[in-house]
């Protein structure tokens, strides 16, 4: 069963709660700490970012057209559709000889806000490089240009470079791919379904990967490939006023930090060479912020610096129409250690 997460307070006495799930593993699959069932299966959703573009890193498309750590990044990210993102995505189709109409991934506003009205004030619409997996679609489609493959159904769970990519899910996240739920994120690519634990393991692989404690191998020089990456250029991870970008620009270099929708969120411990998992259970918004800051605060991943940086993540207040401090939304769990 979820457990007690996250409070939220109005006055003296608490008002709601969230429950959840989160779980601290080693890359070789020991559980350290735990909160909830760690054995939940949960969504992948945009936690599979980094892992899903292994493959173009693997199979050598990423080097045959000549992809830096700016691509990988921004292929790993869940983008705020900033213009800095919208032109690297606007590069990288231009030298697949692919243009937007080719990505599949549908049409939203940036989830930048300044972007969208500045956006709205010019009289343009959205397109497809706005969309948030607009990265992952265009890693995709590399992947399709590089071997040859057809770009118009890139999406079928039947395409081979889902059956690759599903091929790699499996492979780091330990879960035979015959086990692994195949369902449909909300830009139409396949996602996962596989074990909290699991996901928790896999970040852990990440860091160990980029500090050189995992044995050698293409899928372990990809994976420290991608981390390297997203250190290098957490902007490109999601955005400003994000929390993935602001907890990597509050530790730089010692955390990879990764959301998915519906509350899912996954770190790269890298100094620590430990994986975090969380599930919020009600799939809410407002307690996923305050239980990931938490966490990091308990494993001790923390500077005062850091700290004040993510101050507004971690105990924010909640204010009525007047701008009165009403209540606080506040963390309310203990990681329990499992060894």
């Amino acid at each position: 069963m979820p457990e007690l997460l996250v409070e939220v307070t109005r006055g003296e006495r608490v008002e709601s709660c969230h429950y959840g799930h989160v779980a601290v593993a080693e890359a070789q699959g020991r559980l350290q700490a735990a909160v909830g069932d760690p054995e939940t299966w949960v969504c992948l959703r945009s936690m599979a970012k980094p892992l899903q573009v292994l493959p173009l890193v693997t199979t050598g498309a990423a080097a045959a057209f000549s992809f830096g750590d700016e691509e990988l990044a921004l292929f790993s990210g869940s983008l705020n559709g900033q213009d800095f993102q919208v032109a690297i995505v606007q590069r990288v189709l231009a030298r697949l000889g692919l243009g937007p109409e080719h990505l599949q991934c549908g049409v939203h506003a940036p989830s930048h806000r300044p972007t969208a009205q500045a956006l709205a004030k010019a009289g343009e619409a959205p397109s497809p490089l706005h969309n948030n997996c607009a990265g992952k679609h265009t890693a995709m489609l590399a992947l399709c240009v590089h071997h040859g493959w057809p770009v118009a159904d890139y999406l079928d769970t039947n395409h081979p470079v889902q059956k690759l990519i599903l091929a790699t899910v499996a492979q780091v996240t330990e879960v035979p791919a015959e086990q692994i739920t195949v369902a449909i994120d909300g830009c139409g690519a396949p996602v996962f379904y596989v074990p909290l634990r699991r996901i928790a393991q896999t970040y852990a692989k990440l860091a160990a990967a980029v500090q050189g404690r995992l044995t050698p191998g293409p899928l372990t020089d990809a994976m420290a490939a991608v981390v390297r990456a997203c250190l290098a250029h957490p902007r490109l991870v999601a955005g400003d006023g994000r929390l993935c970008t602001d907890i990597m620009q509050a530790l730089p270099g010692r955390v990879l930090a990764k959301t998915g929708a519906e509350c899912g969120y996954a770190l790269a411990l890298v100094d620590q060479g430990l994986g975090v998992a969380v599930k919020i259970a009600d799939g809410h918004a407002r307690g996923l912020n305050p239980t990931v800051v938490e966490t990091l605060a308990q494993l001790q991943v923390w500077t005062p610096e850091a700290a004040a940086a993510l101050a507004a993540y971690h105990q924010p207040v909640i204010k009525n129409h007047r701008k009165q401090q009403v209540g606080q939304v506040r963390p309310a769990f203990r990681l329990l250690q499992t060894a």
